[in-house]
């Protein structure tokens, strides 16, 4: 059995998880546990502005299980739910820190995850969070339809999940499942619902006001529009969370959020991604901007099922055809690196090059479509200032090439009904997280029976599988290396850069991701809002 130290091991390299994974103790003391004394500090209520075509909509409500956008609604189910396992940043660097848990051991090679709750925790309503809780929970989140459940990992057919004793859930799986703990924080399995709440509820009024273990308490809800939170005084941990109120409020524009934050009427804008409003943030000394460290390049998603690219050689035209230096340039003044794969600098994993990669040759382009007859194709994108500006810098760039590109703008779910019909022809994501295997993942994006796809090669499957597999960091980086050229050979979809948004607050909010980098873990950084305070007045 290897034993990971929660407290201590540090994720910024991967080489360092593989001692991590063999030997250690399984304990934690950050100085923040239930014995410390409470920080004082005066309790405020925040407004946190979400971009409606992304957090800001919520359109199935927040049950874990059933709301069916809930990777975007990270912030609001971390807020409610509070979640096993959470990065955070560390002196090193950054961790994965259990929150509700206190850690985890694996064993059996790999096959089995034993997770140990904290001893002190209750859900709001005041019912035990203890082990049949969370496998309850799990249970459901496999059979309910919400895009962020696990149904990909490598489950065992019969009995995924037992109940060890009353504080410790084993998860199982057919084979080694390596990034299990580093997926959690993107995955419905982290956020744990009060079984009693939801039957005595029901499901309908339960996504409305669902019942969690988290730092806050759910008062109201309309959906996809604002939903007000007040401080659970039963949090395990004492003295937190330090806010009495969170809300969380879509609004339809950056422009209109950041005059709402010099206004004096929000304190927090998550994701910002206009590069000018940034720089004038950036600029405003009552504004404070924190670039997080980027782990989800944009990629351009092209469906190999059907015509055009079903043939190599108008995927390879799409390569030719793109200039990433010019968007980089033109649109965020290179900030962000190129990157030529499913990883960023802030994750794990990352390598900026791959060999062979194919990049801007606008006349092999043009001898491609010639060779093919013309190229017709609707190139689509989630609806967003910035990836709008960089789809019509790629219809330009394609134009020159002799291609005939319609563009199409997508909230967050028609560009999932996209994805379900198998219509699509070219889509503008992203793919990766902080764990290559983790959230819109390598194999969310590539893998043959994923919805998300637009790739089915059984060769690509089984270096996914081989990866996902490896307690080796070192065999999985070698693995993702092969993985990242072979994807690449195959002109399967072309990475731009890797790209993170910015938070913008009110100056005297403080708060880890917020104010403190903290790599994203899928495009946004996961907020640990027990921790965010007001330090003046």
């Amino acid at each position: 059995m290897g034993v990971l130290d929660l407290a201590t091991t540090n994720y910024r390299y991967p080489l360092l998880v593989a001692a991590a994974l063999a030997v250690g103790a399984c304990t934690e003391s950050d100085g923040n546990d239930a014995g410390a004394a409470p920080i004082s500090q005066p309790r405020k209520e925040a407004v946190v502005l979400l971009a409606a075509e992304w957090g800001g909509a919520w359109p199935a409500g927040l049950d874990p299980a059933t709301n069916t956008t809930a990777r975007p609604d990270a912030t609001q189910m971390n807020a409610i739910f509070g979640g096993l396992f959470q990065l955070v940043a560390t002196p090193g660097g950054v961790a994965i820190k259990g929150v509700l848990a206190e850690g985890y051991e694996i064993a059996d090679d790999g096959h089995t995850i034993l997770i140990r709750l904290r001893k002190d925790v209750r859900f709001s309503d005041g019912t035990p969070f203890d082990a049949e809780a969370v496998k309850f929970n799990i249970v459901r989140d496999l059979a309910e339809p919400c895009t962020c459940s696990p149904r990909g990992w490598p489950w065992v057919e019969s009995n995924p999940v037992t109940v060890v004793d009353e504080h410790t859930v084993a998860l199982h799986f057919a084979r080694p499942y390596a990034p299990v703990i580093h997926s959690l924080p993107v995955s419905n399995v982290n956020w744990i619902a009060s079984p009693t709440a939801l039957m005595r509820m029901g499901g309908d009024q339960f996504r409305i006001t669902p019942v969690g273990a988290g730092p806050f308490k759910v008062v109201s809800n309309q959906f996809s529009t604002k939903v007000v939170l007040e401080r659970n005084p039963d949090y395990w941990e004492r003295g937190k969370p330090y806010l009495d109120r969170l809300i969380f409020q879509s609004i339809g524009s950056e422009q209109a959020a950041y005059q709402a934050l010099l206004a004096g009427d929000a304190h927090a804008y998550e994701g910002m991604t206009s590069t000018p409003l940034v720089k004038q943030a950036q600029e405003n000394g009552r504004l404070v901007v924190t670039q997080q460290p980027p782990t989800s390049p944009y990629v351009i998603q092209l469906n190999t099922a059907r015509p055009p690219f079903d043939d190599k050689r108008a995927r390879e035209a799409i390569y030719y055809a793109t200039n990433v230096d010019a968007i980089r340039e033109g649109i965020f003044h290179n900030w962000y690196p190129v990157s030529q794969s499913f990883t960023g600098p802030g994750g794990l994993f990352h390598h900026e090059r791959v060999e062979r990669y194919r990049t801007y040759d606008l006349e092999r382009a043009r001898a491609l479509v010639h060779e093919l007859g013309g190229m017709r194709i609707t190139l689509g994108t989630l609806r967003s200032f910035v990836s709008e500006q960089v789809t019509a810098a790629l219809q330009s760039q394609w134009t020159q090439a002799g291609i005939d590109v319609t563009i199409a703008s997508y909230d967050v779910a028609p560009i999932i009904g996209q994805f379900r019909s198998g219509g699509w022809q070219a889509l503008l994501q992203t793919s990766g997280s902080y764990d290559p295997e983790a959230g819109a993942s390598v194999s969310f994006r590539f893998r043959s029976d994923q919805l998300y796809t637009g790739v089915h090669d059984p060769h690509l499957d089984g270096l996914l599988d081989r990866a996902a597999a490896s307690l080796d960091p070192a065999e999985r980086d070698r693995i993702y290396i092969e993985t990242s050229e072979y994807i690449s050979d195959q002109a399967y979809a072309p990475f731009l850069l890797a790209f993170a948004p910015a938070q913008v607050v009110v100056r005297g909010l403080e708060g880890p991701g917020l104010t403190t980098r903290i790599p994203a873990i899928l495009v946004n950084t996961g907020i640990i809002w027990q921790d965010v305070r007001f330090v003046s007045e």
